[in-house]
């Protein structure tokens, strides 16, 4: 009976060195250090066609949003935004963009410029998932860039500093509120 456990026990361990070292050798022939990364993979590209969409999805299916899209696209935040979060996403319309200085937005666009853009676009996010009517006025509240926002209730209208919130859209990871302005983050000191 001892012998048995005995053998039992060396093939256990011999299964499982052979399975260990498979999969680091599997590991290893799959990652390169220093490597691009594929954008065609990630979150983002799942197909689902049944399930509620998620804030990127909520974004993309919006033809008023066509530019945060673009500026998502480049500042490499698609797939972060498709994970499941939870995300409050303050989503300026195209318009909003448009109240930029001119040449802004094709200026962050610029691939060398998109630590800027992540900034200012991580600035209209929360890591957790509220609807408009949470928000107080004279709230501060944390964005993912680090900076605070304050909110305000105007006329039974709720801003997110000068950003007013027009619409609602719940998704599978959160909220968006769509707003008619940009949420620039604080001059850095």
């Amino acid at each position: 009976m001892k012998k048995k456990i005995y053998f039992l026990l060396v093939g256990c361990m011999m299964l499982f060195t052979f399975a260990c070292n498979n999969a680091e050798t599997t590991a290893s022939e799959g990652t390169t250090e220093g490597a691009a990364v594929d954008a065609s993979v990630g979150q983002a590209n799942v197909t689902d066609n049944d399930s509620q969409k998620d804030v990127v999805k909520v974004a993309v299916g919006s033809p008023d949003h066509t530019t945060l899209v673009a500026a998502l696209k480049a500042a490499d935040l698609v797939n972060a935004l498709a994970n499941a979060g939870p995300f409050t996403v303050f989503a300026p319309t195209n318009a909003a963009f448009d109240k930029l200085p001119k040449g802004t937005v094709e200026d962050l666009l610029k691939p060398e410029n998109i630590a800027t853009l992540q900034t200012i676009l991580q600035h209209h996010v929360m890591t957790s998932a509220l609807e408009a009517s949470f928000f107080q006025d004279g709230q501060t509240m944390g964005m993912v860039d680090g900076t605070n926002v304050t909110f305000h209730i105007k006329d039974g209208a709720t801003y997110i500093d000068d950003a007013k919130i027009i619409g609602s859209v719940r998704a599978s990871n959160g909220w968006v509120h769509v707003v008619d302005a940009c949420v620039l983050p604080p001059a850095k000191k």
